[in-house]
């Protein structure tokens, strides 16, 4: 009998971290669903802390929940079977098909990487079986030649599920051709066979002045260019993969609301924030350690955390917790959302050691209300209504902890039947564990106004899908899509 062809797939991998895997893929992955194919996206492993919960109950990085919504798909936890969230400089939460099983330091986590593969694979088949095609991103740059052993992100799956290969050079960071050719070099054969082509991303000017470049790089390294896209400015404008990405889209301050972030180590799901920075009338800062927190802020966003206790450490350490209380004394509005909430309240305690050492901190004191920690991680798709202005908002919850207090009984939002979020006496103080919020146009719009401005006309799910399809004609325009399909199909069995 005939062995049956697997389903055909691509994986994309870099020359480095950030130079548009994540991109390229959501690009992609509208592309072939206009066409009325089924294409699944498929990362291995992922390190993010902004996380999505997903249609079966679990939490998969945001970038292939985008990608996900890109293909016309419900998110599922087999788009990302491995999902590293960083909660120091040393150790990370496992997220493992979509549920944590542990906090693991470096090397741990390489001992741990070697049972990983079996299900990464069986995530990559699910989804395969349902798939036309599957578009696979990889993670930092196909040359980590020191992480090769047990590799499950890069070579190493792309070996196992014998998955063909593209390469993604950035030339806006330069050297593009250096590092293409780099990569040629360091690989071993049984690497460098699974490479059928490269593709140029981030060009600025007209592409036809690299053809010398495009050249060069296939005569050292015998791989096709499948195409060289120009720099597309609109992907400002769909959500946040990264802290990378907040910093390179701040804002200039101007003559409306001023909300102001403190850019927390370990801050997570600040996907919260990417509605209010496509406000007109909205400066979003992020503000870096060292900085003050500026006395004409109107808002004051405390986002969420990976680890509460840590950030709440560093905001005392760099000052900004008595720029918060000033700012509120002056009259000044504060909203915390997740680990932000968190810290606003009297104390947080952590019995059982979830985020570290046993023990319990003060927190700000801003909301009488205080919140234990707890090993169970709560995730959630949920809806409800802003109590204040009656409209409708939807989100997800994702976090560990209980938070009980008399400023509970105040709550800001109704979500599934039931209160949620806790607000001061005098108005200036607010929180809750909802994220994505701000994604309701009446609700943003409604919220805006408390703050002196009556909200654009954004909206914003519109404007997420206008640059999804914008991006897909981006791609075809410049990317040998034909070329890419051919690659795809010649997956062996």
């Amino acid at each position: 009998m005939k062995k049956p062809r697997p389903t055909p797939a691509i994986m994309f991998q870099g020359t480095g971290s950030n130079v548009g895997k994540s991109l390229i893929v959501a690009g992609l992955c509208r592309l072939f669903a206009r066409r009325g194919v089924s294409v699944g996206p498929f990362k291995p492993q992922n390190m993010s802390n902004n996380a999505a919960v997903t249609a079966d109950g679990g939490e998969i990085g945001r970038a292939q929940a985008l990608q996900a919504r890109a293909a016309g798909r419900e998110p599922i936890i087999d788009m990302n079977p491995v999902l590293l969230k960083p909660e120091s400089e040393t150790g990370s939460q496992v997220v493992l098909r979509g549920r944590r099983i542990g906090s693991y330091k470096g090397s741990a986590y390489s001992a741990l990487k070697r049972s990983l593969m079996a299900p990464v694979l069986e995530s990559f088949e699910a989804l395969a079986k349902d798939a036309d095609i599957v578009l696979v991103e990889g993670a930092g740059s196909a040359a980590e030649v020191n992480l090769r052993e047990n590799d499950i992100a890069n070579m190493g799956f792309a070996e196992a599920a014998k998955v063909p290969v593209a390469l993604i050079g950035d030339i806006d960071r330069g050297g593009v051709i250096a590092t293409l050719v780099g990569v040629h070099a360091l690989l071993p054969p049984s690497d460098l066979a699974l490479i059928r082509g490269f593709l140029i991303n981030r060009f600025r000017g007209d592409p036809g002045l690299f053809s010398a470049g495009l050249a060069t790089i296939s005569e050292r390294t015998g791989w096709p260019s499948l195409g060289v896209t120009p720099w597309f400015p609109e992907a400002g404008k769909l959500p946040a993969e990264d802290s990378v990405d907040l910093f390179s889209r701040q804002a200039t301050p101007n003559s409306g609301v001023r909300v102001v972030v403190p850019a927390l180590p370990r801050i997570a799901n600040f996907d919260d924030l990417d509605p209010l920075r496509l406000e007109p009338d909205v400066s979003l800062e992020l503000l870096t350690p060292g900085a003050p927190l500026p006395v004409d802020a109107d808002l004051v966003l405390l986002p969420g955390s990976k680890a509460t206790i840590a950030d709440l450490a560093a905001l005392r350490e760099h000052g900004w917790d008595h720029d918060i209380h000033a700012h509120v004394r002056r009259g000044g509005r504060v909203l915390g959302l997740c680990g932000g909430y968190q810290m606003l309240g009297r104390s947080i305690a952590d019995p059982d050691g979830v985020e570290g050492l046993p023990q319990t901190v003060a927190g700000l004191g801003l909301l009488d209300v205080d919140t234990t920690l707890d090993g169970e991680k709560r995730l959630a798709r949920v809806s409800g209504r802003d109590v204040a202005s009656g409209q409708a908002v939807a989100g997800y919850e994702i976090h560990m902890g209980r938070t009980v207090g008399p400023d509970c009984g105040r709550a800001p939002f109704e979500v599934e039947g039931r209160a949620e979020g806790a607000a001061s006496a005098d108005g200036l103080v607010s929180g809750a564990y909802l994220h994505g919020v701000f994604a309701a146009d009446g609700f943003r719009r409604a919220f805006l106004s408390t703050l002196g401005v009556a909200g654009s006309s954004l909206a914003y799910e519109a404007t997420v899908e206008a640059t999804l399809d914008a991006l897909a004609d981006h791609l075809e325009a410049h990317l040998d899509v034909a070329q890419i399909i051919r690659i795809a199909r010649s997956r062996s069995a």
